[in-house]
């Protein structure tokens, strides 16, 4: 299984580098005010990527601490049960064969 992980890790790694060497052309991004930026499209494109993850995190934290905060007050009070937190297992409907 260790073997199986590597290799897609290594897959990808190479997947991504030959992305990386197909666009070192250049490109440039106009600011407001005559601002530019030239550097190749590889740097373009990791920083669209790194960005959309900052404001995909970002927009998922308040919910997280919120969703902690309450797990934290109900674990801590008085007289609750833990094991009312764990999941339930489900029990089949029909009633069991016999012989089986």
């Amino acid at each position: 299984m260790r073997l199986l992980a590597w290799l897609v890790r290594a897959a990808l790694f190479f997947l991504l580098f030959a992305f990386a060497l197909n666009n070192q052309h250049e490109a440039s991004i106009r600011w407001f005010f005559g601002h530019e930026w030239r550097t190749n499209m590889v740097f373009v494109v990791l920083a669209a990527f790194a960005l959309g993850c900052v404001f995909g995190i970002s927009a998922m934290l308040p919910s997280w601490w919120r969703q902690r905060a309450v797990a934290r007050r109900r674990r801590d009070e008085p007289g609750s049960d833990t094991s009312q937190l764990a999941v339930p297992t489900l029990t089949p409907d029909y009633p069991p064969r016999d012989g089986l």
